[in-house]
């Protein structure tokens, strides 16, 4: 299963502000544990990783990597590589990448978020050999996730023809990514066969560090020169003059795009249970504790001690963590999460804008509650 030359990389960034107030800076989605397992969601992504990579590897905050660090204990101490500041997600992926790339040469990198959910971890295990296969070709491969209804708060990939690349019979060309749509034409991209883009790249180090001096020179060579001092005396001098100077970029924008517009990306399809849990709406099928009903939306979801929740007639998402009692009556799809400093009550069809909530804290100065 393992396979030979492959890294993986975990970006753990951002806070989840569309979970708010259970995902706060300080506390971010990917360290909490939000489907009841009994591990944080960064724990669950490595335990996936650990069988299919020689390594893996942590790119987080430097305000988050002693919460890292505590929670992955099995990991090395250089795994973990921690940023003075955020800098989007090419910087970081790339970085680990130009890395891992001098302390393994000839490595085969792979970059998962920390904070999604794989429900059906062998069909991730075969998506990721099939992309490390057509990667050792000279690709820059993504997963492609079959989508279960037209969603309209994913990218999507457009597929091409077959690639015909031993060890990875599923692999496609990638025609186009894509933004998030509108309702209709989500629809039309599903009964099209489009994947989600779950933002999962697979590709040689040297091929994607290639890709990046062609797209982001600067942010090429500024990568690189950290990378050479990283494991050296050097690192926090580096670190402190280039690390500001790095271009914000998303790895999509800096690489992916302009790579699959030349015909460089492939994409291995595969059905996995995916979800990024991307609000509360999106947590509920998550939750294995269902109150009532038989269908999502009239059940009650509960993340907490179900015995602090008291619903009559009543269906949504309870996130229960304060101690006190909650009592629903007579409320549907009601989204309410309880916590120590901060109350929380929308819909789930609101739920996506959670995240303005967050944004007006910021502006009254209520930086503690965010």
């Amino acid at each position: 299963m393992r396979q030979r030359g492959f890294h993986a990389i975990v970006p753990a960034g951002g806070a989840g502000t569309r979970l708010w107030p259970l995902s706060r800076s300080g506390q971010p989605k990917f360290l909490l544990d939000l489907t009841s397992s009994g591990r944080s969601l960064i724990q669950q992504t490595v335990e996936r990783l650990t069988p299919v990579a020689e390594s893996v590897t942590v790119v987080t905050g430097v305000a988050h990597a002693e919460a890292v660090i505590a929670q992955l204990p099995g990991l090395p101490a250089d795994a973990v590589l921690a940023e003075p500041s955020p800098r989007d997600s090419a910087a970081a992926i790339c970085l680990a990448t130009a890395v891992i790339a001098q302390r393994h040469p000839g490595a085969v990198i792979g970059s998962f978020a920390a904070d999604h959910v794989i429900r059906d971890v062998p069909a991730f295990h075969r998506a990721v050999v099939e992309a490390v296969a057509a990667a050792r070709e000279g690709e820059l491969v993504t997963i492609g996730i079959a989508p279960d209804h037209p969603s309209t708060a994913f990218g999507y990939i457009k597929p091409g023809e077959q690639l015909k690349v031993d060890g990875a019979p599923s692999a496609v060309r990638v025609d186009a990514f894509v933004e998030k749509p509108d309702a209709e034409t989500a629809a039309q991209y599903v009964s099209d066969g489009y994947r989600w883009n779950a933002g999962m790249f697979v590709a040689r180090a040297d091929v994607l560090l290639d890709l990046l001096a062609q797209n982001r020179p600067a942010l090429h060579k500024g990568v690189l020169e950290l990378a050479q001092a990283w494991d050296t005396a050097d690192r926090a001098e580096a670190l402190e003059r280039l690390w500001p100077t790095l271009e914000k970029v998303a790895i999509d924008y800096a690489v992916a795009e302009p790579a699959a517009a030349a015909g460089r990306v492939a994409v291995v399809p595969a059905g996995i249970g995916w979800d990024d849990i991307g609000d509360f709406s999106a947590l509920a099928p998550q939750l294995p504790d269902v109150q009532a009903g038989d269908e999502d939306r009239s059940a009650l979801h509960i993340l907490g001690d179900v015995d602090d929740v008291l619903a009559l007639d009543s269906s949504g998402v309870v996130v229960a963590r304060s101690g006190r009692k909650i009592t629903l009556l007579g409320v549907d799809d009601i989204v309410v999460v309880d916590t120590a400093d901060a109350i929380l009550v929308t819909t789930r069809d609101r739920a996506q804008e959670v995240k303005d909530v967050v944004a007006e804290l910021r502006k009254q100065g209520s930086t503690d509650l965010v």
